[in-house]
């Protein structure tokens, strides 16, 4: 059986394109002992995927001719492993392809909820991020005041929506009118700024007259340096990424550092989800009970087609998304 695959083709020096991938088939593996098959069906879409690209971060590095590695949500076709079933719905590390064969221990059954995209999305990496992020490492409580970049994005944008939940007083940051109108409109954000605004900083210190007690960070650079000007003191900073670095071979940091977080003595975190695997069930039952109750509303937005994975992932660097970025590779099985 043959399998199609999307590789690195060379790897990018500066911004990501196209020519950067090609599409590819190769033999499939059958599964040995211990290993599972897997039908991809979504591919999660993340800035991060771009500092993949760069060398070693918190994963191995991606080389010139590996297919491109991702997280998705899988049905399991074939099982060399007592703990796994076909039928069985996964979610695994996986790659840009129609199918891969990887050992069992490295995926985890999931709930059979659907539609399956929530298992990227809000129940997924994106919502837990957003969680764990706000409520572990920020410390959020009701009558603070949360500043969130990326507001339109998958994670930023359920920050703000839990922090809502919280009793929090949200001020988010996007790119653009239209963006910043829906992020007030459709997330309910007491506030959203237009970092492209040519009078932002100002803009920015008008809307945090009380100033921040939290800020999460998705984008670094510019955006994170004016936030830092308005933190109150013994504020904290989350770091959960930094989009506006990933693609350009120029990047840049707040000038404002170290010296704004002695004088106000603020805490500035760095996290990934997996930190906090202890706490998922707290965090995916908070989550279900704040989409139940109407406080959350699940935003995806969804590409058609394995052949799409690369204009998906140089569309969301460029800003192009409102909500969780997936590829859908294959149908939802039947329930």
């Amino acid at each position: 059986m043959t399998n199609r695959q999307i590789v690195v083709a060379e790897l990018p020096t500066d911004a990501l394109t196209l020519a950067h991938y090609k599409l590819t088939t190769a033999p499939l593996k059958e599964p040995d002992d211990g290993e599972v098959q897997l039908r991809v069906i979504l591919m999660s879409i993340d800035a991060a995927n771009r500092s993949w690209l760069k060398g070693a971060t918190y994963r191995a590095a991606v080389h010139a001719g590996d297919p491109m590695p991702t997280h998705a949500i899988c049905e399991v076709t074939r099982s060399a492993s007592p703990d796994l079933a076909p039928g069985d719905i996964v979610a695994a590390p996986a790659t840009w392809s129609d199918h891969v064969t990887v050992p069992a221990g490295t995926v985890r059954k999931m709930p059979d909820i659907r539609p399956l995209s929530h298992l990227l999305s809000v129940y997924g990496v994106a919502g837990k991020t957003a969680y764990h992020g706000l409520i572990s490492v920020g410390r959020a409580v009701a009558g603070e005041t949360v500043l969130v970049s990326a507001a339109a994005g998958s994670v930023g944008g359920f920050v703000g929506q839990i922090a809502k939940a919280l009793g929090c007083h949200v001020i988010g940051i996007a790119g653009g009118a239209d963006k910043c109108s829906w992020v007030i409109s459709e997330l309910g954000f007491d506030t959203c700024l237009d970092y492209r605004d040519r009078d932002f900083n100002n803009a920015l210190r008008a809307a945090c007259a009380e100033g921040v007690d939290v800020y999460f960070d998705n984008v670094g650079g510019k955006v994170l340096e004016a936030a830092l000007f308005n933190m109150n003191l013994k504020g904290r900073i989350v770091c959960c990424g930094a989009v506006s670095q990933y693609d350009t071979a120029t990047p840049s940091g707040p000038r404002n550092l170290p010296g704004l977080v002695v004088t106000k003595r603020l805490r500035m975190e760095g996290f990934i989800v997996s930190d906090f695997a202890q706490d998922d069930a707290k965090a995916l039952k908070a989550l279900r009970h704040w989409v139940e109750t109407g406080q959350i509303k699940v935003v995806e937005d969804i590409f058609d087609g394995l052949e799409r994975a690369p204009e998906a992932l140089i569309d969301l660097l460029a800003g192009g998304n409102t909500g969780k970025r997936i590829v859908r590779v294959s149908p939802d099985p039947a329930t």
